[in-house]
Parts: structure tokens; C-alpha cells; sequence
């Protein structure tokens, strides 16, 4: 009886981890530091997208962030609707609460641990980059 139930249980894990679209499976969630160490960012599937809030700020990041119309930062949504596009790759909007202004933006998974993001203000012209780093645990202080 506990081999049907293991296996039941197993069966079950199995289906569960199947039912998972694959660009979410794939998607770079985890725990990213922007790279002037100011501002954390959790990402997670949500939905069939991936999706990034802000979990920790430097006093100077949630400054500017005021200074822009976004008065918390901790918990805004800063990676909006990525949808995975090609291997390593997903598109969605990205928010910038220093200037309170959303553009279209483009995640790249470089290597496991350095996430490329990159934000244009009119289709692939003025755009900028930024290269993320993975992180273990939200920054203390």
C-alpha cells in the first residue's frame, strides 16, 4: 500500500511539474541586485509571464523613486509581462520609478547568474542596458 501511495505521489509531482509552460520553467526567476546595488528584485512566473517586484531599496533608490510619482518602492512591480520570445529571451515592459514611465523592454538570461535587461523608449532606438546579478538573500540595510 505505501509503494501506491509513493507512486501516487510521485505521478502526481510529475503532472504537476509537466503542467508548467516551458517559458515559465525556463523563465530567470529568482533574486536580482541592479548593478549599483540599489534596488532588489524578486522574479516569478505570473501566469504563463514573468514578472519582477522590488523587495529592497537603498535609501537613495526609494528617494528618487518618490521624486518620480512612485511614493513605495518596495513592492512596485518593476518587470511587467515578459513573455518568452526565443531561447533566453522575453519581452514585456519594464517601470523606471525615478521617472514614472514604463518602456518596452527585453530580458536576456546571459549566463545563470547575470540577467541582461534592456529598456527603449521608441522601438529599438534610445534604449538603455542593464546587467543584474544574481543574489542568495535580500540585502540588509
Amino acid at each position: 500500500m505505501n509503494g501506491i501511495r509513493a507512486t501516487c505521489r510521485w505521478l502526481a509531482i510529475l503532472a504537476a511539474a509537466l503542467a508548467v509552460p516551458a517559458s515559465a520553467a525556463e523563465a530567470p526567476a529568482g533574486l536580482w541586485i541592479s548593478p549599483h546595488h540599489d534596488v532588489a528584485v524578486r522574479t516569478a512566473p505570473c501566469g504563463d509571464r514573468l514578472c519582477g517586484w522590488v523587495v529592497w531599496a537603498s535609501a537613495t533608490a526609494e528617494a528618487d523613486a518618490r521624486a518620480g510619482g512612485t511614493d513605495r518602492l518596495i513592492g512596485t512591480e518593476l518587470l511587467e509581462d515578459y513573455r518568452a520570445d526565443g531561447r533566453g529571451t522575453w519581452s514585456g515592459t519594464v517601470f523606471v520609478p525615478d521617472m514614472g514611465r514604463r518602456f518596452s523592454s527585453r530580458i536576456e538570461l546571459a549566463t545563470a547568474d547575470r540577467l541582461q535587461i534592456r529598456g527603449c523608449l521608441i522601438g529599438d532606438m534610445l534604449c538603455r542596458t542593464q546587467r543584474w546579478t544574481r543574489i542568495a538573500q535580500v540585502p540588509h540595510g
